[in-house]
């Protein structure tokens, strides 16, 4: 890929669909009204709101966010069953994910049906759906298992029925990024489709994997704000969005800066804390510890950073403790206009990684300034 590149990923969030499928999570009407607007304003381009045929409280919700009038297109996933579809339909939704099962495990196990009934059951959701002048994704369900040529067959017959895309699931999260570009660079030679990567997390490589479909031709990517999705999760939004900025240099098109706000609300909506280490928005992603790091960091931000905290919304922080140089002690204590002789810094240094290893942790600013003050007196008084 090449600096610049002009290839636009169409975004869909599942957050308030398969976000909310993850074990224990429930958005509250208020919250998934929230997100869907927050989501909006970030710039997605379609937002799957969720599922009508669960019943009437859910039915509401996607109602009254189909009414919001957002600018993404609302979209509400089905089974392959006309009276779901019916149900999407009638919440004013404009775009419907038609979902089923297409490898031999699920359609024999799951479905208790055939390949060929798998395809008609789908065709006559597609064209009912199609004929109610609806946008639709026709998901096939366990893709990354099914056979490859029936796939293909699948795909043809749903664009045959008026489907718009074709969003292939890998719903159990077994593949990997060579083959997973493979794949989807064969359907999309052999099939002309538009294509949905739908990364499952299983296996830790839904963001690697959805990143590497895009580069293999997918033109949708499925994502969900911090991962949340079923067992593992789905791909990152935030993860994919910058990685498709920085490894495959095409323009996302999103409003990045609000990634840390939007990540912050659903963490505390769903309640599930986003870990300090999550790339792209944990708090630790900019913070600096190490002497050689802080250093590097402090000289040129690029030499350990890709990109500037701002640009999430984040902000860099030096870190006091028991791996630090003289650099980040000579940096802190300057932002409190105090200076510091590169003798004393040296034996300040060494109280500070005495601290930090009895305390088992780094030094809030506080507690470093107190040992620096602490350390100031004895000085002092050691001269008298």
């Amino acid at each position: 890929m090449t600096e610049g590149n002009s290839k636009k990923v169409v975004w869909v969030d599942t957050t308030l669909r398969d976000g909310e499928q993850t074990a224990g999570i429930v958005f509250a009407r208020e919250e998934k009204i929230m997100i869907a607007k927050l989501l909006d304003e970030l710039g997605v381009d379609q937002i799957e709101v969720g599922i009508p045929a669960m019943g009437e409280e859910e039915a509401e919700t996607v109602c009254e966010i189909a009414r919001l009038g957002l600018k993404a297109s609302v979209m509400a996933w089905n089974r392959a069953v006309i009276e779901d579809i019916a149900k999407s339909i009638k919440c004013g939704v404009d775009a419907v994910a038609i979902s089923i099962a297409v490898s031999d495990l699920h359609i024999e196990y799951k479905l208790r049906s055939t390949r060929e009934k798998v395809i008609e059951q789908m065709v006559k959701a597609v064209e009912f759906a199609k004929k109610e002048g609806m946008y639709v994704s026709v998901n096939g369900e366990d893709a990354s298992r099914a056979d490859f040529d029936y796939l293909v067959q699948f795909i043809m017959a749903a664009k045959e029925a008026g489907a718009d895309r074709f969003r292939y699931c890998d719903t159990v999260g077994i593949l990997d990024p060579i083959t997973t570009y493979e794949i989807i660079k064969k359907l999309k030679e052999q099939t002309s489709m538009d294509i949905e990567i739908h990364a499952h997390n299983d296996l830790g490589m839904a963001t690697a994997n959805t990143v590497a479909a895009i580069m293999g031709g997918a033109t949708h990517a499925s994502v969900s704000v911090n991962g949340l999705g079923e067992r593992a999760g789905n791909a990152a939004l935030e993860e994919v969005a910058m990685a498709v900025k920085y490894t495959l240099k095409i323009d996302h098109g999103l409003k990045q800066e609000m990634f840390k706000e939007i990540s912050d609300y659903v963490a505390k909506a769903s309640g599930r804390p986003v870990p300090s280490w999550k790339p792209i928005v944990g708090e630790n992603i900019f913070a600096h510890e190490s002497g050689i790091h802080v250093d590097g960091a402090l000289k040129h931000p690029k030499t350990y950073e890709i990109f500037s905290p701002e640009e999430v919304g984040l902000q860099r922080k030096i870190i006091i403790g028991k791996h630090s140089g003289t650099a980040a002690l000579v940096y802190v204590l300057e932002k409190y206009g105090i200076k510091v002789g590169k003798d004393d810094v040296r034996d300040l240094l060494t109280k500070v990684r005495k601290a930090s290893i009895s305390m088992k942790r780094a030094l809030s600013e506080k507690e470093f300034l107190f040992l620096y003050h602490q350390w100031i007196a004895e000085k002092e008084q050691a001269k008298r």
